[in-house]
């Protein structure tokens, strides 16, 4: 008899390096998750083409196709009724959802963001945390509210700040670290302990 799974629907933008590191997660049958649906807004998203050859359904809404935000979510919410969803995952998607949207889902939507927040929400957080001086910056797990950046948090890793990086050097190790603490944050949801 195998384990009851937290069904995921993974929002992408772009190559998906996240999702991919979810689905790694995935492939082991202990693992509390599974994957229903890769949605993205973009159709030349990369992470599609991963998703399709892994068998993963996937729907496109690209947002350019809708005059106004509210008709974009909609025909998400749309496309999401035809899957049974637990937890949405924003894995670089670069869309910001409304509150309409977000209070649709309360406490089921989760995204990472690539510095250690209540520091530097928003663009550009690795650039604004050289330009300040700081000597770590990191990422975070956080539940999704309608202030940007703002949910509670799930996990953080720190990466130290080495005197020459540079926001293309630091992004990289931090990402290496987004591929670790992202699928061990759906874990703790899975497992009912956060």
């Amino acid at each position: 008899m195998g384990i009851d799974k937290l069904k995921l629907a993974i929002f992408i933008s772009g190559r998906g390096s996240n999702m991919r590191s979810i689905m790694k997660a995935c492939e082991d049958e202990n693992f509390p998750a599974k994957i229903e649906l890769v949605l993205s807004n973009r159709p030349d998203a990369k992470g599609l083409d991963f998703a399709k050859k892994n068998n993963v359904p996937t729907e496109i809404v690209d947002h350019k196709r809708y005059n106004t935000r509210k008709d974009f979510e909609d025909e998400i919410l749309k496309r999401l009724n035809k899957y049974d969803i637990d937890l949405i995952v924003l894995a670089g998607f670069m869309r910001i959802l409304t509150p309409n949207f977000v209070e649709k889902y309360p406490d089921k939507i989760i995204n990472i963001h690539p510095s250690l927040l209540p520091d530097y929400k928003g663009l550009n957080t690795h650039e604004r945390a050289i330009e300040d001086g700081k000597k770590h910056a990191g990422c975070t797990v956080h539940f999704v509210v309608p202030d940007l950046d703002s949910g509670p948090i799930i996990l953080q890793k720190r990466v130290p700040i080495l005197e020459n990086d540079t926001p293309d050097t630091l992004s990289k190790r931090v990402l290496e670290q987004e591929h670790i603490i992202y699928p061990k944050a759906i874990k703790l949801i899975a497992n009912k302990i956060i």
